[in-house]
């Protein structure tokens, strides 16, 4: 039976926690000003996606390994539905561009040529521009364009998501390699080290591209900083991408060991997150400290997507990221849910690139929406005029 050491290690994580707070109480400050401090609401919440991180993946693979294209019986349906949503959706664009450019104008409405004359003719100024939240709401073909526009870039997420995962894994590619390191400690070494590097270039990736970032944005989310904290996990990985960690098999690593790498990845990543510790002196170096994740978690200009490195910081020092704390950190995201729901904390980016992706004239703001950071959506929200 294979052993999860993370879950092992449950009962080690309330006990720190606990230390922690006796820390805190012995160590008092103004009430609400120490993000570090402990609050009722939002460590439930973190312990919830904490809970829902683990059942998660079980859940994920009955319910998505029957969509899966070339593996499940509905995989071929999957395809279907979305490459039909394409089409309709391009369609709805071809339309639109007809009736903008060559078509009648909307009802009750004066084409500009018009209304410039008249308003020369009498000597108007121009009217100031409706308020974006006074304009009127979409039509409903729009509307239904937009639900389709929606169905076909969710559809070609869910089949790039599922085939990458059901291609990618570890056992195959063990299969595939000519090499074996057996479980001597240069084995253990490449494993950790190795998903070390990986874990690195994923998680930047997950600050860069919005597909990503709408399942990680979840551990963002408090406006704490504690142990807690590093308990609010993802529970919608399954249906991003990302550099397979299985990469370590073809080099000769074998899968529990590369599962107990991870393991051990995660039970580092813990300790991190609190406020207790100032500074480990010359580690900060080398490892990655809860200095360097502070900064990580922070929602100051100067500490975005920054140290992404998990045990190891020399990675984020090799490759630009590094950042290293000299003021205080603000907490949370540039815009605060400001919810304890675990529902909200879980879907709540997805959900806004739904709208985005809905609202979109173009293939390239759809996909952009998806693909692009979180920064190019709020400038490009602001250039389309969309609330």
């Amino acid at each position: 039976m294979k052993v999860d050491l993370t879950v092992l290690a449950v009962p080690a994580y309330f006990a720190a926690m606990g230390a922690e707070y006796a820390w805190q109480r012995a160590h008092p400050v103004e009430p609400g000003t120490r993000a570090g401090d402990y609050q009722t609401a939002d460590t439930l919440a973190s312990l919830a996606m904490g809970v829902g991180s683990l059942v998660a993946p079980y859940a994920a693979r009955k319910v998505l390994r029957p969509v899966t294209p070339g593996r499940g019986r509905y995989g071929r349906a999957l395809l279907a539905v979305g490459a039909a949503a394409a089409v309709l959706t391009t369609v709805g664009d071809v339309v639109r561009r007809r009736v903008r450019e060559g078509g009648l104008p909307d009802p009750q409405t004066v084409p500009d040529h018009v209304r410039e004359v008249q308003e020369e003719l009498a000597g108007l100024r121009q009217a100031p521009a409706v308020p974006r939240d006074r304009r009127a709401a979409p039509s409903l073909p729009r509307r239904i364009q937009g639900g389709l526009a929606v169905a076909a870039v969710a559809g070609a997420a869910l089949t790039v998501s599922t085939v990458w995962a059901a291609r990618t894994g570890a056992e195959t590619f063990f299969r595939r390699s000519r090499l074996d390191l057996g479980t001597a400690w240069p084995a253990w070494a490449v494993a950790i080290l190795g998903w070390d590097f990986l874990y690195y270039w994923n998680h930047r990736a997950m600050h860069e591209s919005r597909w990503l970032w709408a399942v990680h944005v979840a551990h963002h989310s408090s406006e704490r900083y504690n142990l807690s904290t590093a308990l609010r996990q993802p529970v919608a990985e399954s249906v991003t991408v990302a550099i397979p960690f299985s990469l370590l098999a073809l080099v000769g690593v074998r899968p529990p060991m590369i599962e107990q790498a991870r393991a051990l990845n995660l039970i580092y990543q813990f300790w991190i997150h609190t406020e207790a510790i100032r500074s480990t002196g010359p580690l900060e170096r080398v490892l990655n400290t809860p200095s360097h994740h502070r900064v990580h978690h922070g929602s100051n200009r100067q500490y975005l997507d920054r140290n992404h490195g998990s045990i190891l910081i020399i990675w984020d020092r090799l490759f630009g990221t590094f950042e290293a704390e000299s003021e205080p950190v603000v907490y949370g995201l540039t815009r605060n849910i400001d919810s304890f729901n675990p529902a909200v904390i879980a879907t709540h980016e997805l959900v806004d690139i739904a709208r985005d992706v809905a609202a979109a004239e173009t293939w390239h703001d759809r996909l952009s929406f998806l693909l692009r950071g979180p920064g190019w959506a709020y400038v490009r929200r602001a250039e389309t005029g969309v609330a």
